[in-house]
């Protein structure tokens, strides 16, 4: 018998221009993810989203100066949460700096999520961070890292409502 190597997922995409601000995201992602049984369970888990999703779109609207359109998927595994934005160069995380009102939005998503990635797409570049669920943990199997495959051309996100295919991504045990 033929092991099934298929992959149940489900998504939503959705555009926020700058003028629509991080709150639109934020609380389109809120009921989204109250669509999803297990965070019903898992309140800390979608603080932990929701404060991700306000830095990335945020890093979108005032690095990149651009619209971001967020992308979030769920492969029974790991919630994926990825924004995409114009501007082809790479994030940089910030050193620490006590004295600066800003520059911490990778260091809070690095802290919160189980692991993030960068993209650089043809169009500009996609951060992707993976959230486990707690039931989904276990003490004895540590901490988990993405572990991305080149993604496909057809990953390339060119605005809203593209849809990013989830064989592209995978988590594995660190």
């Amino acid at each position: 018998m033929t092991k099934d190597t298929s992959l149940y997922a489900v998504g939503w995409a959705q555009s926020f221009p700058i003028s629509r601000g991080v709150r639109a995201g934020r609380r389109w992602t809120r009921d989204h993810l109250a669509s999803m049984e297990w965070t019903r369970n898992a309140p800390e888990s979608v603080d932990a989203i929701l404060l991700s999703v306000s830095e990335l779109i945020t890093n979108a609207h005032v690095h990149a100066r651009s619209d971001a359109q967020l992308v979030i998927t769920w492969d029974s595994r790991c919630l994926h949460v990825s924004v995409h934005d114009s501007a082809p160069m790479p994030p940089t995380q910030q050193p620490e700096d006590l004295t600066t009102t800003g520059g911490r939005g990778l260091a809070i998503v690095d802290a919160l999520a189980d692991g993030w990635a960068t993209h650089p797409q043809a169009s500009g570049k996609t951060v992707t961070a993976c959230f486990v669920p707690p039931a989904l943990r276990s003490p004895r199997m540590g901490g988990y890292q993405l572990r991305y495959r080149v993604p496909h051309e057809s990953a390339q996100l060119v605005g809203a409502g593209a849809v990013v295919p989830v064989d592209g991504w995978a988590v594995s045990r660190s």
